[in-house]
């Protein structure tokens, strides 16, 4: 099996633009898969307990509208990391042919990260690990919501997001199909 990027780069399309639409669309996913799981969610609490106003993690109770909105944000939150690491599966996928090489490579990288995560000796790096800020999304289920956190979270992620879509450009720009 040649795998399917020498076909598609048959198609009379740029190489920037092929990879800017993979990635779109599996940001698009992020997205949807996020919120599916949040509706899903809020469905099975709503069927065990009743609908009604959110408890926060602060005690407090938000307005049925307001718990909502905030959910959704949290999924935003987790979608934005999502999407970073899925730049990195981009970068992964465009140095091999084998689709399951990438995916293993992406799972490999986010639990090497989980790991990295848990060791304290390396607490000057956490901060700049992808995973680290992810569970930030809590802030949000307080009163009030705590944002530095996940603005923080997000400037991570789309640091990663950066670098690693520039390297899959990069290194697909130059890539030979033709072998």
């Amino acid at each position: 099996h040649t795998g399917t990027l020498r076909y598609l780069l048959t198609v009379p399309i740029s190489r920037t633009r092929l990879l800017a639409v993979k990635y779109a669309g599996v940001v698009v996913g992020c997205l949807v898969a996020t919120v599916i799981v949040a509706a899903a969610g809020v469905l099975a609490g709503g069927i065990l307990f009743g609908i009604g106003p959110m408890t926060t993690l602060s005690g407090s109770q938000l307005p049925l509208g307001e718990g909502l909105w905030r959910l959704f944000l949290c999924a935003g939150y987790l979608a934005a990391g999502l999407a970073a690491l899925s730049a990195v599966g981009l970068f992964f996928s465009v140095l091999t042919e084998q689709p399951i090489a990438a995916m293993v490579a992406t799972v490999a990288f986010s639990t090497i990260q989980w790991i990295l995560e848990t060791v304290p000796q390396l607490d000057f790096l956490q901060p700049w690990l992808l995973v680290h800020r992810w569970p930030a999304f809590y802030d949000l289920l307080r009163d009030p919501p705590h944002w530095d956190t996940m603005v923080a979270g997000v400037g991570v992620d789309l640091a990663y997001a950066v670098v690693f879509l520039l390297a899959a450009w990069a290194r697909f720009a130059s890539k030979d199909i033709s072998s």
